[in-house]
């Protein structure tokens, strides 16, 4: 089945060059094209794409603004393209529920997969912005232990071990491998670890995570 894509950029230019790469493949079809957050949230409302692939700085409603829409009504997922890795950006789009961020300098056949494992439910990060993720969350022998939400510590143990994992960034053939159990049942786990901590996405349960000290 085709992943259906709406495409949301407030440069013409690079909405039609980002439209023949993601036509080139067999699997991948754009329905829609939005120039600003505001029309994004309208399409993805209309068409119901399976992934808005979202610019961050759009006049009027932005892309942060747009994402957290998006997700919030479940209208689809969300894959962030932008030529700006600066901090308040990448953050501000995956606490806002983005499924995956991704720089405008990815190549065509990156850009490709991404789409494809949004669509799949798993989580894409640039490298650049996983670097800058784990900078951010390492920890050091003089911070002190965080402290556990609650939320996350009424996880059960299998629960905070899928947590864990998302927080390392696995997919969910490599969850459960790790844990020995199917795939199916990895996908499983994950969904309801989702729906226990509000997450909207794979990455901010990753977040999540990482400020628990889980990974």
């Amino acid at each position: 089945m085709s992943v259906r894509v709406v495409v949301a950029d407030d440069h013409a230019a690079i909405r039609s060059g980002l439209r023949l790469i993601l036509e080139s493949a067999d699997d991948v079809t754009v329905v829609g094209e939005a120039a600003d957050g505001a029309s994004a949230v309208a399409n993805a409302r209309a068409l119901r794409p399976d992934v808005v692939l979202m610019d961050i700085r759009m006049p009027g409603t932005d892309g942060i603004a747009a994402t957290r829409a998006v997700v919030t009504d479940r209208l689809a997922d969300v894959l962030v393209l932008t030529t700006f890795d600066l901090d308040e950006y990448v953050f501000g789009a995956l606490r806002a529920g983005a499924a995956g961020f991704l720089l405008k300098t990815a190549d065509a056949a990156t850009l490709l997969d991404a789409v494809r494992r949004v669509a799949a439910g798993e989580g894409v990060l640039a490298p650049e912005v996983t670097r800058r993720l784990l900078s951010t969350f390492a920890r050091t022998p003089e911070q002190v232990e965080p402290e556990v939400p609650a939320d996350v510590a009424a996880l059960t143990d299998r629960e905070r071990e899928v947590l864990a994992a998302l927080g390392q960034g696995l997919s969910n053939a490599a969850l459960a491998g790790a844990l020995g159990i199917s795939e199916a049942t990895a996908k499983t786990h994950v969904s309801r670890v989702l729906a226990k901590l509000g997450c909207t996405s794979r990455v901010q349960a990753a977040i999540r995570a990482r400020e628990a000290g889980l990974a």
